[in-house]
């Protein structure tokens, strides 16, 4: 029982897990809105190296895929020794050549060279100059200090906690909780990383990580503030989270319960491992049983070498296992959106749905539908100059909820290890605009 633990051993739990809260969950007032003290950190980095970071993040690209190349070639062998860098750089065929393509789209934006739908400020130069400063400096501190929430027993002590709610309604463990919370107040980037790590670690089968990745790694309150900034409704932020939130709620209960995420195996990254069991034994409530799992957790955690080894690996996993994904599938979805047709056509068949629903200029509205899939922003920026309020605010309420876009998380998504497919996403995508576009559409005609 909990008697048998020491003092230090509770210490091992609370103060490492309280760090971990204070940097990842705990929302901060900023002059810019709210966001996490991880994200603060990121953005002074970010600042402080913006003249260089374009530049590095080309060379961790190519970098990556001259790495990847010599894996490629070498079977694996070059880096028996380290099996780190063997897992890193061992990839298959297909990932081998996007991380090549990736590092020949950095080269030609960086220097801007072949046609300028590549490297101009829509497309390349969204990436290179934007996206990717944010991530190299959100990876930096995100994965130093990501032990602190997955090390010392925080997941294992809310787990016990939120099981009797989570699994009956999304069908996840209650540790999901806190990747949820992290998404939520933070960023949907560090929801992506923390589902992954924890995957890895087999604390999630293939079909939770999935569920958790493209379910609960949501757009930051910060970001959600800034897409309605752009559509000249910031007055309204309220009901506008508010309708995020409901819209998000029925889509989290719905999409586990129906492909493809429903049909993807409830079995570990290790195939012969037994699922975990969340019952808790006779003698024990939640919250002791929580607590317990969480100092036995903690107590392995024992050396400070290891803890600064482990954040050091996570970084590079992330800057040379994401960035190149982002980078090839980025940009491709930026031009493609950007200087064709391609999502106003695919948007028509939306606009007898869009008529239906009494949404003013739906013709206009139905070129924001699909668009998003490239990127969350493109629908707000396409849709800024719709001249009705409501259609406004529908289109980007709609753009936060979908939530796979490929420039971030759903570039995010197909570099981590989460055994989500390019097609899973596109059906994720689909169905999340059908499930949730009559909620938000229900809500607006209430409030305009």
């Amino acid at each position: 029982m909990l008697k048998d633990y020491k003092l230090k051993d509770y210490l091992l739990f609370i103060i490492p897990s309280f760090i971990g809260i204070l940097l990842f969950i705990t929302p901060v007032s900023t002059g810019d809105g709210t966001t996490i003290p991880i994200a603060l950190l990121a953005g002074w980095v970010e600042n402080l190296l913006a003249p260089y970071l374009s530049l590095i993040m080309m060379l961790i690209i190519i970098i990556t895929a001259v790495c990847s190349l010599i894996g490629w070639f070498s079977k694996g062998k070059a880096y028996e020794k380290t099996p780190f860098f063997k897992g890193l750089f061992t990839t298959s065929t297909f990932w081998t050549i996007t991380r090549v393509v990736a590092a020949v789209f950095a080269v030609l934006v960086y220097f801007q060279l072949g046609h300028e739908a590549l490297y101009s400020e829509d497309t390349g130069g969204t990436l290179l100059d934007g996206l990717l400063h944010t991530l190299f400096a959100v990876f930096l501190f995100a994965g130093l200090f990501l032990p602190l929430l997955t090390n010392f027993g925080l997941l294992e002590f809310f787990g016990s906690l939120m099981t009797k709610i989570m699994r009956p309604l999304f069908k996840l463990p209650g540790r999901s909780a806190i990747d949820a919370l992290a998404s939520w107040v933070g960023d949907g980037t560090i929801g992506v990383l923390l589902t992954s790590k924890q995957y890895e670690e087999g604390f999630y089968t293939k079909r939770e990580a999935v569920v958790i990745g493209t379910t609960f790694s949501v757009v930051s309150i910060t970001f959600s503030l800034v897409v309605l900034k752009e559509v000249g409704l910031a007055s309204m932020f309220v009901p506008f989270y508010l309708t995020i939130v409901v819209a998000g709620f029925v889509a989290a209960i719905i999409m586990p319960r129906i492909p493809p995420l429903s049909l993807k195996k409830d079995s570990y990254i290790d195939e012969g491992k037994d699922i975990n069991d969340e019952s808790i034994p006779k003698g024990y409530n939640p919250f002791n049983y929580g607590l317990k799992n969480a100092l036995d957790r903690a107590k392995k955690e024992t050396s400070i070498y290891k803890f600064f080894k482990e954040g050091l690996q996570n970084i590079l996993d992330m800057w040379m296992g994401v960035a190149p994904v982002v980078m090839a599938f980025g940009l491709i979805a930026l031009v493609i959106a950007e200087y064709t047709p391609v999502f106003a056509w695919l948007g028509t068949p939306f606009i007898p749905l869009l008529e239906l629903m009494q949404i003013p200029f739906a013709k206009e509205a139905s070129e924001t539908i699909l668009i998003g899939f490239a990127d969350m922003f493109l629908p707000s920026i396409i849709g800024s100059g719709i001249e009705a309020d409501i259609t406004r605010f529908i289109i980007a309420a709609l753009s936060v909820t979908q939530l796979i876009y490929l420039s971030e998380v759903g570039g995010l998504l197909l570099g981590s290890k989460i055994p989500v497919s390019f097609f899973d996403l596109i059906v994720i995508f689909l169905l999340r605009t059908i499930i949730t576009l009559p909620i938000i559409t229900l809500i607006a005609h209430m409030l305009f």
